[in-house]
């Protein structure tokens, strides 16, 4: 990995800014999900016990560059404080008097988290200022939020050309995850990708195409590729104008030796509701009132018997309609066996997503995975190919300096 890490640095003494990624659901006012903040939790003790002021930075939803008070970080402070057991201050702004006089009164081991960055209109233009802003309150930085990796702002890449740059070891682990999925993968590679639309993973699945062994394509995605080819869909979700782009994904696939895989058989119902009455049918004998909303037990069966000759498999997107019963068979058996092969020592699984992360925790398998990222946006773009310009700045920031 190119970035430094904290392996590289001894912090003690000195200011560091944090850029943590505190973007939490909440719901009714309370954190729904806290563990954004507790897998920020390591790099944040580690800097405290190393005797680093730590100084805490993040956006929270969207105040379209202006301070609400309903967008506060305040509460997230409040998280972070009772996951790491020991006190967290509190600044009332993210840069100016308020952040300045704040970070002044730490002392070593203390933890500081700043508000909401987006209170500012120039966080999301990247603005120069405000990252030298930023900047001017610490010593080092240290980017630990992977997931807003992929968004050129000012405290995820205009900090960092401020500052010397470090990855923190959330994002020192997602780097490491990734690289050995996609960057120096152990072969054979089987990418798992579903979802609702093809028209949103394009990209992703042009550039997987060419870089690993054996593509598999399910949840509606999959529709869309079996209607391309003649398939009677029924009344199943597709992308019809999406058909000719779908053969030529197949057609490339073929030109780059690379095995897609869809569905034999799928479970389909009339009705997409709660515990329909349902049937499984081959993928050309769909009832022409039915849907397509899982993949059948043949298709499982058959993907599960590949899993022994896998040495890296890269999970993005659900099998089927996993949140509506019975529609999430398919996933769970698959992840079962995923995981199995996983502690077993013989499969690197990497799975990423937001709708995959809820599909392998609701599995049981997300804790038996090799790695489970929880950026959503940037694990996408990583995967697509393209360069995060948070990523980035950690390796070539700095140099800009002299």
């Amino acid at each position: 990995m190119a970035a430094k890490t904290l392996d590289d640095v001894a912090v003690s003494g000195l200011r560091v800014l944090v850029r943590a990624d505190l973007n939490v659901p909440v719901q009714n006012g309370q954190i729904a999900d806290l563990t954004r903040i507790e897998r920020l939790a390591p790099t944040i003790r580690e800097l405290s016990d190393k005797g680093a002021k730590v100084i805490v930075c993040s956006h929270f939803d969207r105040p379209n560059g202006k301070p609400d008070p309903a967008l506060s970080l305040r509460p997230m402070a409040a998280a972070l404080s009772a996951i790491l057991g020991k006190p967290v201050a509190f600044a009332e702004d993210c840069i100016g008097p308020a952040a300045e006089q704040a970070v002044a009164q730490l002392t070593d081991g203390e933890i500081l988290v700043l508000e909401n960055t987006r209170f500012h209109a120039g966080e999301e233009t990247n603005d120069a200022t405000l990252a030298a802003s930023l900047a001017s309150l610490a010593d080092i930085f240290v980017n630990d939020a992977f997931s807003a990796a992929h968004r050129a702002h000012a405290s995820t890449e205009g900090v960092a050309q401020n500052l010397p740059s470090y990855a923190g070891r959330l994002m020192q682990a997602e780097l490491t995850a990734l690289e050995a999925a996609l960057g120096n993968p152990a072969r054979p590679v089987m990418a798992i990708v579903a979802g609702s639309k093809v028209s949103t993973k394009l990209e992703l699945l042009n550039n997987l195409v060419a870089k690993v062994d054996i593509l598999v394509i399910g949840g509606a995605m999959a529709n869309t590729f079996l209607g391309a080819q003649g398939v009677n869909m029924g009344k199943s979700l597709q992308e019809k104008d999406l058909y000719p782009t779908a053969l030529e994904i197949l057609a490339t696939a073929k030109t780059k030796n690379c095995e897609i895989f869809l569905p034999f058989d799928v479970v389909v119902s009339e009705t997409f509701a709660p515990n329909p009455p349902t049937q499984t049918v081959v993928v050309d004998a769909i009832p022409e009132n039915a849907m397509a909303l899982d993949v059948g037990p043949r298709t499982v069966h058959e993907l599960i018997q590949k899993l022994p000759r896998i040495k890296t498999l890269i999970w993005n997107g659900p099998l089927g309609a996993f949140e509506t019963p019975p529609f999430a068979a398919a996933t769970n058996a698959l992840a079962d066996a995923v995981a199995n092969a996983t502690v077993a020592g013989t499969l690197i699984s990497v799975g990423g997503g937001g709708d995959t992360v809820s599909a392998l925790r609701l599995a049981g398998a997300a804790q038996k995975l090799t790695y489970l990222s929880s950026a959503g946006g940037a694990f996408l773009e990583w995967m697509e190919g393209k360069i995060l310009p948070g990523v980035e700045a950690l390796s070539a920031g700095f140099s800009n300096l002299g």
